[in-house]
């Protein structure tokens, strides 16, 4: 299983970023779908994450301000992440969660989100 994530950058506080990541070289799609952040000197947290059947789950520092989506189809999951703020500063990180024949999770490389105040 291979995860693209794409869609980080420099934004102002304020502003706003999508990220977007797709899995891939699975028949199955993944159980769970989520983003993770790790900022320069913390521990890896969870942001928010998405199940097949949509059920949301975020981390309370977003709520309001970032929203999870899927599109089951393509194996695809956004974060659409406005008024951003310096504290959302963090490499973040695309996970996936498949549950055919025994859990597995897969982690993407990692996109560098910079916010300035």
């Amino acid at each position: 299983v291979q995860l693209q994530a794409s869609g980080g950058g420099l934004v102002q506080a304020g502003g706003s970023l999508r990220l977007s990541c797709t899995a891939s070289g699975s028949i199955f799609s993944p159980n769970v779908m989520g983003w993770y952040r790790q900022a320069p000197g913390k521990q890896r947290e969870l942001v928010a994450d998405i199940t097949r059947d949509g059920t949301t789950t975020y981390a309370d520092s977003v709520k309001g301000r970032l929203t999870i989506s899927r599109d089951n189809a393509k194996n695809t999951v956004l974060l659409q992440m406005n008024s951003l703020k310096p504290d959302d500063t963090a490499v973040y990180y695309c996970a996936v969660q498949y549950i055919a024949y025994g859990r597995r999770d897969y982690w993407g490389q990692g996109t560098l989100v910079t916010v300035s105040s």
